[in-house]
């Protein structure tokens, strides 16, 4: 960095650095630190009639108070904060004052990574800490934490600039309570839901991230190229395809945690680069998947919440099963007035231009359908809520209605206003299958470049013969959204997708402070 640009603060603990190595002690060791000790499991246990613990801890200092021989910091390690005290005779001994430089002439800072060897006990005040017995400095930091601080009842340098926050996610996990939380109960909905597929028998696989035709999905996708077989690639919307080829395969159940990527807009449920899980089961057909979703996600919110109701906004949504079903086409005519069955392109264009809602020359009948849905139905459902059957257009992967020939079984579970889950019983007819692809063709002949494009390896791996199937995808980032009543997608994402940062000379919005 150019030194023109660093801020008074930063120059100095630059200068507390060297001064650090001019006394001998590196600010920045490769040696092991062994801990032996952690604040959460520190404070839950100590037990004053014990015998005196000794232990080992490490973390960030968050904050620093001398008083006279006597010094207190908080430590702040992976699991929470602990008081130190550290005594001035104790850790410098009179031949030696290199430590007392350290601590007591504030080479030390706050941000300042150390380990501390000592013994457990209880302050006059009553507070559980640590008496330092030897301090070991592991890592130096050379630009202030923002701490916040508050005064008068007025709160100074809070982190809580949303661009900020997203962009420096490292100092947002270290200052703000609650963020590290949403990402360890994130992990926690991987493992419930992972667990709950792997009792019922089912293997997780990975399928190609790079695709030679973007395929799964109505999507835009992501294009590169790869230069030593001088092809264009694509970056993977989708990975059900190659799911169902391993059903074809031989497998019954097949399941992935799979990283899609969309070349589409960003909003508070959107981003360009996502997790998805899907699911495929031989066998089974979407009313089943539609019993396993809802115990699946009971499930999961019980793990993760100890309950089966979140709170999300101003909504408290239960998950408790059975969930509630309705028709797309009762949806519609629920919310609308209008019964669309049977209806053509044109009379379902008249009937957006009568609800006003914005159409476009490319949209064919199912894009118009799921349209008026969008506009009309989806943001009733704060319950979950599933959507079935649907129009035929709106599902090229999807099998025929065993009742109506004009709509699929499919299903897509709404909660909160939005999808959750997709879910088919899968359609392994390969000469229906090549027509709807043909259809999808036509689609974007008019212009539609979401529109599918024909997998001409998927047709051949269905006439080969694919098992009556379910299959069931569902958005993980938001279904960790639900799981801890967050509204915007950038807050369960450690690195969400940002436009490029403007480098400024003087970054007025980096709060940099610290405590006196």
């Amino acid at each position: 960095m150019n030194p023109q640009e660093l801020s008074e603060q930063e120059i100095v603990r630059r200068g507390s650095m060297e001064e650090m190595r001019r006394l001998g002690i590196e600010p920045y060791p490769a040696a092991e630190y062994v801990v032996t000790g952690h604040a959460d499991e520190i404070l839950s246990t100590f037990d004053d009639a014990a015998e005196r613990r000794d232990v080992t801890i490490a973390g960030r200092v968050m904050s620093r108070r001398i008083m006279g021989k006597a010094s207190f910091m908080e430590l702040q390690d992976a699991t929470g904060r602990i008081q130190v005290y550290v005594n001035r005779d104790e850790i410098c001994p009179e031949e030696d004052k290199t430590l007392y430089n350290i601590v007591f002439k504030k080479l030390l800072d706050i941000g300042d990574f150390v380990g501390i060897k000592g013994y457990v006990f209880r302050t006059q005040t009553g507070q559980v800490s640590v008496h330092a017995q030897e301090l070991t400095v592991l890592s130096k930091s050379l630009r202030p934490l923002p701490i916040v601080k508050m005064k008068d009842g007025v709160v100074y340098d809070a982190f809580d600039d949303p661009e900020m926050r997203y962009r420096r996610r490292y100092v947002d996990l270290v200052v703000n309570d609650g963020v590290k939380d949403i990402f360890v109960k994130r992990t926690k909905v991987f493992n419930s839901m992972r667990q709950y597929f792997n009792d019922h028998g089912y293997m997780e696989v990975e399928t190609p991230i790079l695709q030679s035709i973007p395929g799964g999905a109505a999507a835009r996708p992501f294009i590169t190229h790869h230069n030593a077989l001088d092809i264009p690639l694509y970056l993977r919307i989708a990975d059900e395809l190659y799911l169902k080829r391993l059903i074809v395969g031989g497998f019954e159940g097949v399941y992935e945690f799979s990283k899609n990527f969309r070349n589409e807009g960003m909003d508070r449920t959107h981003n360009p680069e996502f997790t998805c899980m899907e699911i495929y089961v031989s066998y089974k057909d979407y009313k089943w998947m539609m019993d396993f979703t809802e115990k699946l996600l009971e499930k999961i919110c019980i793990d993760v919440n100890g309950t089966t109701e979140v709170k999300v906004g101003d909504n408290v949504i239960s998950f408790k099963a059975p969930f509630r079903r309705v028709t797309m086409i009762d949806s519609i005519k629920e919310f609308t007035g209008i019964d669309i069955t049977g209806m053509g392109e044109e009379q379902l264009r008249e009937v957006c231009a009568k609800l006003n809602i914005e159409v476009d020359a490319t949209m064919g009948k199912g894009k118009l359908i799921d349209e008026i849905f969008g506009e009309k139905c989806e943001g009733n459902y704060i319950q979950p809520t599933f959507i079935i059957d649907y129009p035929i257009e709106m599902s090229p992967l999807t099998k025929r209605h065993r009742d109506n020939p004009e709509l699929t079984e499919r299903f897509e579970l709404m909660v909160n206003g939005k999808e959750l889950a997709n879910a088919y019983s899968e359609l392994n007819d390969p000469i229906d299958q090549y027509e709807r692809f043909v259809e999808q063709m036509r689609l974007s002949e008019k212009g539609d470049d979401e529109a599918m494009i024909i997998d001409a390896d998927f047709i051949r791996a269905l006439e080969y013969g694919m098992p009556p199937t379910s299959g069931m995808g569902i958005g993980m980032d938001r279904l960790v959204m639900l799981m801890t009543g967050q509204t915007t997608i950038q807050e369960v994402l450690l690195f969400p997708q940002m436009r490029p940062e403007k480098r400024r000379a003087k970054e007025a919005t980096d709060n940099d402070s610290e405590e006196a």
